[in-house]
C-alpha cells in the first residue's frame, strides 16, 4: 500500500547551511507505505520524502529515522512548523529520507493487547521486537532502492534501538545519528514516572502530562519562549489524532506501549546496556540539548568513549533546548548539527 504526492519544499528565511542559489526549490515527493513486519497481522507505517529529480540512490544520501518511547515518528520528524518539517529540510538538500512508526505507535498496527485494558497483559513491544521492526523496514528500503546499506537515526529510545541495530548489523549501516541517546540510569525515567505503578501492556498519556514532561528542567526565564506559539498545540493535535480510541476519552489520551519501561527496568536501571557501542563500526554522531531531563547530556558523554570502533565519531551539545528540541525555537541548531555530519567527508 502506498500514497504519493508532491509539494514545493519551503525555504528557510535564513538557510541553516550555505547552498548554491537556484531559481526554484525542487519539488518534494512524498510516499507512504504499510510494510509487513514479519508477524501476522502487523504492518508498519513508513513515510518517504525526496526531491522529485532524485533518481539515483546512494547509501550516503539515504536516511531512516525512528522515534522514541511515547510518540510516533511522522508527527514530529515530518511536522511542518513555520512551514518546514525536518524531513522537508533534509530532503530539500538532496536526500532520500524515511521514517517509521514501530508497531503500537502512530499509524502502524496496534497489537491486540492494546484493545484490552492495560492491566490485562504485561508490557508489550519490547526492544528486541522494535529492533526487528526496524530491520523489516530497513530491508524494505534497501530492496526498493537497490542499496547495500544506508544511514540510520534514532531519537531517545529510538537511539538505543538504532544503536543495537548498528551493533548487530555493521555492514548495513553507513552512518549513525543518535539524537538524545539514553544510557544507564539511576531511578526511573520521566516516561516511567508518568505511567505510575506497575506497568501494564500500555499507558495512557494526556497532552497536559506531555507538556509537563517536556518542560521539566527548563529554567523559568526560558519557559515562555522555548516553544513558539501554536507549535505544541499543532504537534499534540496531529499526534493524539493517531489514536482514535484515545480521542474518545476525557481528556483525550494517547496509548503508548510499555515494553520500553520494562526494558528500562531490566537493562538501564539494572546497569545492563541494551546495546554495545564498541560493536558499532559506522561513523556516529551523538547530539543532545542541555536541558534534556529524559536523557541528560551525561548519558551521551558516557556513550562517547565507548564508541571505540566508530571512525569520525562526534558529540554535540546544543544550548537552550530540551529532549524535544526538534520542535522548539532552536531546532535549527539540531538540523544544522545533524546535516553537517550527514554531508561531510569522513576519512
Amino acid at each position: 500500500m502506498q500514497r504519493r504526492h508532491a509539494l514545493a519544499a519551503p525555504l528557510l528565511a535564513a538557510p541553516l547551511l550555505a547552498k548554491p542559489a537556484q531559481a526554484q526549490a525542487p519539488a518534494i515527493v512524498t510516499e507512504e507505505f504499510m510494510v509487513p513486519s514479519g508477524d501476522a497481522g502487523i504492518e508498519l507505517f513508513v513515510r518517504n520524502k525526496r526531491p522529485d529529480n532524485l533518481t539515483s540512490f546512494t547509501p550516503n544520501r539515504t536516511l531512516l529515522f525512528v522515534h522514541g518511547a511515547t510518540y510516533p515518528a511522522h508527527t514530529a520528524f515530518d511536522l511542518p512548523l513555520g512551514g518546514l518539517s525536518w524531513m522537508d529540510y533534509i530532503a530539500g538538500r538532496g536526500f532520500d529520507v524515511w521514517c517509521l512508526d514501530i508497531r503500537g505507535y502512530g499509524r502502524s498496527t496496534r497489537p491486540p493487547e492494546m484493545a484490552q485494558p492495560p492491566e490485562a497483559n504485561p508490557p508489550i513491544v519490547r526492544g528486541e521486537q522494535a529492533v526487528a521492526d526496524i530491520g523489516a523496514v530497513a530491508a524494505f528500503v534497501r530492496n526498493r532502492r537497490g542499496l547495500p546499506r544506508m544511514m540510520h537515526m534514532g531519537w531517545s529510545w529510538g537511539s538505543a534501538l538504532m544503536g543495537r541495530f548498528a551493533a548487530d548489523n555493521p555492514t548495513l549501516v553507513e552512518r549513525l545519528v543518535l539524537y538524545a541517546p539514553g544510557w544507564l540510569r539511576e531511578g526511573a525515567s520521566l516516561a516511567a514516572g508518568a505511567a505510575g505503578g506497575t506497568p501494564g501492556a500500555y499507558r495512557w498519556v494526556t497532552q497536559a502530562q506531555a507538556r509537563e514532561r517536556w518542560l521539566t528542567g527548563v529554567p523559568e526565564r526560558a519557559r515562555a519562549t522555548l516553544i513558539p506559539a501554536g507549535w505544541f498545540e499543532h504537534w499534540a493535535g496531529v499526534t493524539w489524532a493517531t489514536d482514535p480510541e484515545g480521542l474518545r476519552r476525557n481528556p483525550p489520551a494517547l496509548r503508548a506501549p510499555n515494553g520500553v519501561l520494562q526494558d528500562s527496568a531490566e537493562f538501564w536501571q539494572a546497569g545492563r546496556p541494551f546495546w554495545d557501542p564498541a560493536r558499532v563500526t559506522a561513523p556516529t554522531l551523538l547530539v543532545v540539548a542541555e536541558w534534556d531531563r529524559d536523557t541528560p547530556p551525561a548519558m551521551a558523554s558516557a556513550i562517547f568513549p565507548l564508541l571505540t570502533a566508530s571512525p569520525g565519531k562526534r558529540l554535540v551539545m546544543l544550548a537552550d533546548g530540551t529532549h524535544s528540541i526538534i520542535m522548539e525555537r532552536n531546532r535549527g541548531a539540531l538540523f544544522q548539527a545533524v546535516q553537517v555530519f550527514l554531508e561531510e567527508t569522513i576519512a
